[in-house]
């Protein structure tokens, strides 16, 4: 499927009118699909290549060399989280993937530091861990730009997001989804799902397997040109906008049996706000139409609800 492309420089180094114009896409694309490849995204070819490397060399380590990591009593939250812990939101079978996860870095004195756990650090790949904090802040810049586009598009403030996002609870993960060496009981490498957070910026694959349920209920596979990023609406803005900007259902698909002795490799980025932000359905989303379809709640409720859905945490 050919998802919609659009052009992040237009929208930060553009003049007035393609600022307007990308503002017009990107909601137009959000409202109608869920999805869109961005280009010129300000994320560096030579990072995201670096990343892959060390991503890699993780998950070659044994498997008592990455449990190491793995600290359950963090719900997934960072570290190490081996193989079928984690399913789809009303699915009993695990995803067949293993991840890791690296997550905020507070350098100022905001006190929301004190809420997030410190993040782990490799110490078989020295430069892993400083690889993941570089990729980790060019997401979270890419992801505030886009966000205040949508902002935009929504007829709020351009920085409405800006207070929640900086210093936010976003997680970089990077996800190996092994070769296949049995039929598979009921899972597929993902299950169908929706994203939790506000946006979502996936970086390459190494493989084909992402498909989206489009609006006539037919599964399509997308995949990003070289040069873009994919980026898509997350549940906590499809509640802020009371459905205006809707969360796409997604998954990975088991590649071809002639495929099944090989490995995928993702590494998506989950912009998220800090967990005080109130995901209150916007009034000017809520018309006699549209009545309000969800009940008031924090991000962190939100979240907290959601990791219990997929067995993150108990």
């Amino acid at each position: 499927m050919s998802i919609p492309v659009v052009d992040l420089a237009k929208f930060t180094k553009g003049h007035p009118d393609e600022r307007k114009e990308f503002v017009y896409e990107l909601g137009r694309a959000y409202e109608d699909v869920g999805f869109v490849a961005v280009k010129n995204h300000g994320i560096p070819e030579d990072l995201i290549d670096e990343l892959y490397r060390y991503v890699k060399e993780f998950f070659e380590l044994s498997i008592e060399t990455k449990k190491r990591y793995e600290k359950p009593e963090l719900a997934g939250q960072r570290g190490y989280t081996s193989f079928g812990k984690e399913h789809a939101k009303g699915s009993e079978a695990p995803d067949l993937k293993e991840f890791f996860q690296y997550g905020q870095t507070v350098e100022n004195d905001d006190p929301v530091k004190a809420e997030y756990p410190a993040n782990i650090t490799v110490d078989e790949i020295p430069q892993f861990t400083p690889t993941l904090y570089r990729a980790y802040r060019h997401f979270e810049k890419s992801g505030r730009e886009l966000l205040k586009a949508i902002s935009i598009y929504l007829g709020l403030d351009e920085n409405y997001f800006e207070h929640y996002v900086v210093n936010g609870n976003s997680i970089l993960r990077a996800i190996h989804y092994p070769p296949i060496q049995q039929e598979p009981k009921s899972a597929i490498r993902a299950e169908q799902h929706e994203d939790i957070n506000l946006i979502t910026l996936l970086v390459g694959a190494s493989a084909d397997g992402l498909q989206i349920l489009s609006k006539q209920n037919e599964w399509v596979a997308v995949t990003a040109l070289p040069g873009q990023i994919v980026v898509n609406v997350g549940d906590m803005l499809q509640r802020l906008t009371n459905n205006r900007l809707r969360s796409t259902t997604h998954r990975v698909v088991n590649p071809p049996r002639e495929l099944w002795g090989t490995s995928r490799f993702s590494i998506p980025f989950f912009l998220h706000p800090k967990g005080t932000m109130s995901l209150a359905c916007l009034e000017n989303c809520i018309d006699y139409d549209h009545p309000k379809a969800y009940e008031d709640a924090t991000a962190g409720e939100y979240l907290d609800e959601r990791l219990r859905e997929i067995g993150l945490k108990k």
